[in-house]
C-alpha cells in the first residue's frame, strides 16, 4: 500500500436513494475488483433532505444485486456545506444538482472540484444521468449501464494520475 493519501469522492443526486448511491456502490466494487479500493474513500448524498436516513430504492438495490453491487448497508444523506472542503472530486448526477452544488459555493472556491459524473462517460449523451425513479425497471438497468461504464473511466483515469 502506498503513503499517498485517499482521494476522497462524493456521488450526488436529488435524494440519494437511486443514482448517487448507485455510483457508491459500483465504485466500491470496481475499486476491490481492481484491487485499488484502498485508494480511496467514497461516499454519495443528495441535495434535498427528503429520504434522509432510508435505504436506497428497492428497485435499485435489485438492479444492482443482480450485477453483484449490494446498496443494502448505503443510508441517503444530504449533502453539507462541509462537503466542499472535505471531498476531493464531488460528481453530480445531473445539471440540476451540480447548480445546487455550486449555489453552495458561493464564491467558486470549490468550482475545480466539483463536475457532472458522466463527464467521465465515454458515452457522455447529454451528460445527464437520467433518473429512474418515476420509470419502469428498464430504466434502472440503463441507469445501472451509464453508472458502470463511467465508473470504470473514472477509476482509471484516477489511477493514471496518481501513477504519474
Amino acid at each position: 500500500m502506498s503513503d499517498a493519501p485517499l482521494t476522497r469522492i462524493m456521488f450526488v443526486c436529488m435524494g440519494n436513494i437511486c443514482r448517487s448511491p448507485l455510483a457508491e456502490g459500483v465504485f466500491r466494487h470496481v475499486a476491490q475488483e481492481m484491487n485499488v479500493f484502498d485508494h480511496y474513500e467514497v461516499a454519495s448524498s443528495g441535495t434535498g433532505a427528503w429520504h434522509v436516513g432510508q435505504k436506497p430504492d428497492g428497485r435499485m438495490r435489485e438492479t444492482a444485486m443482480r450485477h453483484g453491487v449490494s446498496l443494502e448497508e448505503q443510508r441517503a444523506q444530504q449533502f453539507e456545506f462541509g462537503d466542499l472542503s472535505y471531498y476531493d472530486v464531488i460528481l453530480t448526477m445531473d445539471s440540476d444538482n451540480l447548480s445546487n452544488i455550486k449555489h453552495l459555493d458561493r464564491h467558486g472556491k470549490y468550482a475545480d472540484k466539483i463536475k457532472l459524473f458522466r463527464s467521465y462517460d465515454p458515452e457522455p449523451g447529454d451528460l445527464q444521468v437520467p433518473d429512474p425513479y418515476y420509470g419502469g425497471e428498464q430504466g434502472f438497468e440503463h441507469v445501472y449501464q451509464i453508472v458502470d461504464r463511467t465508473v470504470r473511466r473514472l477509476l482509471q483515469d484516477l489511477e493514471s494520475r496518481s501513477s504519474s
